[in-house]
């Protein structure tokens, strides 16, 4: 059988799979799933997960449940040789290995874009995987915990302040939620105020949410401001130092929790460990069609899609257009991979990659969102509600559905579920360290604990 293989378990490599395993019969061909995580993780559910509106599991979804006709494998693809048809696998555990392969699907998708700021590898965290999800918001609740036992002084305003990194939907859905979260744990902990709290939103462009109208962002700019939180416009982050933020401004201040939102990068296996054609933002050179190569020089047998492949958008008027990074494209560039690979096996005739925007949608707290559709802009509860609508009807697979709306309908008759799991972390601290009454950062850690 033809062996295909599909490094990256994302959007564009989740749904090119499923639409493989319906299209292809039994003995066609073989498909191979590579990435290092057994599911798939649904990002615009990730501020939701942040402020507990869904639960970290249903963000994401299983690869095994759903895959039923694939061969998965834990691994990372180190480097693509595709002048050999072979990849280099470096499984979870293991020794790395060579993996053969007669037709190739990348979708490998983007990593979170790091500068050399000081302190920003040791102090701050991501926004891209359910695990830094669900940190955030132990991080958020146990630091309400220990506020509330210190005196006030400088210790104290470290532990209520919360700095976002990056103006994109991500940083602002996220912030958003974040501090919707925070406002409404104030009414369990009456040693606090809502004046202790402090929420800075820095972006180094002169506004926030590209996606949308000057206007549109102006608003979610003025919304934020309106609930206390400081939005720093033309701003970058020079350090992060001992956990202490230094904005580029001159402005100063001690944040406990900082997430690094800012701007995705191309994935380091398709910008420096490959023999396929990239661009100058090391992302792969695809053909409408979702081949990789050019129409004069296109690379036989090999596919790209997603955040990693700068795939040309045909709806739009602007000539040399590519698509935007974002679910709505990766998806849909996952269901046209599926159907061209086939096409192709058969000798038959491959489509171009066509898509209109259906609009955008965020949200900025319970009850508060943005949606823009040309030149419809729709704000407040009614975006809200558009934006749990669409994302429930998109999320895959009608399991998935239902366990998010049930999360959400529970959440609307007892409201908020404020549990900090933050110890889960590292689980045997507690068995470890039995009796030990010292504090856990003055007892000896154990050289087995996970985490």
């Amino acid at each position: 059988m033809r062996e295909i293989v599909i490094v990256g378990g994302g959007y564009a490599g989740f749904y090119a799979a499923w639409g493989l395993e319906k299209r292809l019969r039994p003995a066609e061909a073989r498909i191979t799933v590579v990435d290092p995580r057994p599911y798939m993780t649904y990002q615009p559910f990730l501020p939701e997960v942040t402020a507990g509106s869904v639960e970290a599991r249903h963000a994401a979804v299983s690869l095994r449940r759903h895959l039923r006709r694939t061969r998965l494998i834990a691994g990372t693809v180190t480097s693509i040789r595709h002048a050999d048809r072979s990849l280099t696998v470096r499984p979870v555990h293991g020794a790395a290995y060579e993996l053969g392969y007669d037709t190739l699907v990348v979708t490998a998708g983007a990593v979170t874009r790091t500068f050399p700021i000081p302190g920003l590898a040791q102090h701050a965290i991501g926004l891209k995987h359910v695990e830094e999800a669900v940190a955030i918001r132990d991080r958020l609740m146990t630091a309400f915990d220990q506020a509330a036992s210190l005196p006030h002084g400088p210790e104290r305003r470290k532990l209520l302040t919360v700095t976002f990194a990056g103006g994109g939907f991500s940083g602002v859905e996220g912030f958003g939620e974040l501090l919707s979260l925070a406002t409404a744990m104030l009414s369990s902990y009456p040693e606090l105020s809502r004046d202790e709290l402090s929420f800075h939103l820095v972006e180094a462009r002169g506004r926030i949410l590209p996606e949308v109208g000057d206007g549109p962002g102006a608003w979610v700019v003025r919304e934020l401001e309106r609930r206390g939180a400081h939005v720093h416009l033309g701003t970058q982050i020079s350090s992060l130092a001992d956990g202490r933020v230094v904005l580029s401004d001159g402005q100063e201040f001690d944040s406990a929790l900082v997430v690094w939102t800012a701007g995705n990068a191309s994935n380091p296996v398709v910008h420096n460990h490959t023999d396929l054609p990239v661009d100058e933002r090391g992302l792969l050179v695809v053909r409408a069609d979702l081949r990789v190569g050019t129409d004069g020089q296109p690379v036989p047998d090999a596919w790209a899609a997603g955040d990693d492949a700068a795939v040309p958008d045909l709806a739009s008027p602007v000539p040399g257009a590519r698509t935007v990074p974002n679910a709505q494209h990766a998806v849909r560039q996952g269901r046209r991979l599926a159907k061209n690979i086939v096409a192709d096996l058969r000798g038959g005739r491959v489509a171009d990659y066509r898509h209109s925007s259906l609009g955008v949608v965020a949200t900025l707290g319970l009850g508060r969102g943005i949606f823009q559709y040309k030149g419809i802009v729709i704000k407040g509860f009614p975006a809200w509600l558009m934006h749990r609508g669409y994302h429930v009807l998109a999320v895959p697979s009608w399991e998935r559905k239902i366990r998010v709306l049930a999360v959400w309908l529970t959440a609307a008759v007892f409201g908020r579920d404020l549990v900090s799991l933050a110890s889960v972390q590292h689980p045997r601290d507690a068995f470890v360290t039995s009796g030990d009454p010292r504090r856990p950062d003055e007892r000896p850690r154990s050289d087995h604990t996970v985490v």
